[in-house]
């Protein structure tokens, strides 16, 4: 069995499973928008290999993280531009 593990998304602390993509969790907790693009509208993630660079998001500060080659790690903090 998968352990579940807490992390921060944008102030708030979801528990997901350990062992997958932090794009894979914030899509299985319904964030559907990782960031918005020029226009203000929402993006997500599009190829879930890394060529699109739709799932920009920033973790533990770093900016224009790809959240589909992300492994999440317990209690990283992931800030969306919704």
């Amino acid at each position: 069995m998968t352990e579940s593990i807490p992390i921060v998304v944008d102030g708030a602390t979801l528990t997901v499973a350990g062992d997958i993509s932090l794009a894979a969790a914030l899509l299985n907790a319904g964030i559907v928008g990782f960031r918005l693009d020029e226009h203000g509208k929402p993006r997500a993630p599009v190829c879930g290999m890394g060529t699109c660079f739709e799932c920009r998001v920033t973790v533990d500060g770093v900016t224009g993280v790809r959240a589909c080659l992300e492994p999440v790690r317990r209690e990283m903090r992931v800030e969306t531009g919704r």
